[in-house]
């Protein structure tokens, strides 16, 4: 069995077992993606049986993954079937069983609330939210915040990360801001949310009037 229970793979060149960044990600974006639409049809429908499914077999999914080996993950099978013809990029094991850690944590908890108690409580959609982030921080951008965890508490002891973000060294000139692209990010961010509120506002205008209307009509058939 030992050949089986393991965490990471070996290869040539690296200090510590390393896992294929790609195959991680593809597994995110995978599951971030069911997440997303049993989260909506439990908001939008009040439905929480495809909800339940899936808090099910993404708790069996990690327990998979950290208690018997990444390797035989369904999400990551599915994610290396999509990513096989891609140069592998390869990350240290351990922050990424750390991280993965945290993801089982989260999903123990939601299979109690949802599953076992069926809890309407907004710890439940307080953890959702967080486990959406988690995921797409991942998948998008490659930003593995349980890593970033881990590298923080072990004080840095975190080898291979991905992008390189574990080694201390300068942005290159293509990563640096300009003031002027500063300023397209800053002037976006306002003129999203400005247009954002005005909808909301006319909206809820339109609702009032609505309502006013009909309750006039209401009065005038009265009398």
């Amino acid at each position: 069995m030992k050949k089986y229970l393991y965490f990471g793979e070996v290869v040539d060149g690296y200090e510590v077992r390393v896992l294929n960044e790609r195959e991680a990600r593809a597994g995110a974006g995978i599951l971030f993606l069911f997440a997303f639409i049993s989260f909506m049809n439990s908001y939008l429908l009040r439905d929480f049986l495809f909800t339940q499914i899936f808090v099910t077999v993404f708790m069996l999914d990690f327990m998979i993954r950290i208690f018997i080996n990444p390797k035989f993950s369904p999400s990551l099978l599915l994610g290396r079937v999509m990513v096989q013809n891609q140069k592998p990029e390869y990350v240290g094991a351990p922050q990424k069983r750390a991280a993965w850690s945290i993801g089982l944590t989260l999903a123990v908890i939601m299979f109690f609330v949802i599953v076992v108690f069926a809890i309407m409580t907004p710890l439940k959609i307080a953890i959702c939210v967080l486990c959406l982030g988690l995921l797409f921080f991942e998948s998008a951008f490659g930003i593995c915040l349980g890593c970033k965890l881990y590298n923080y508490i072990y004080k840095n002891s975190a080898k291979y990360c991905a992008g390189g973000v574990c080694e201390i060294r300068a942005k290159e000139e293509v990563q640096k801001f300009s003031l002027l692209q500063i300023a397209i990010i800053v002037l976006s961010v306002v003129a999203i949310s400005a247009t954002t509120y005005y909808l909301i506002e006319a909206r809820n205008y339109k609702i009032e009037m609505t309502i006013m209307k009909a309750q006039t009509g209401k009065c005038g058939s009265a009398m």
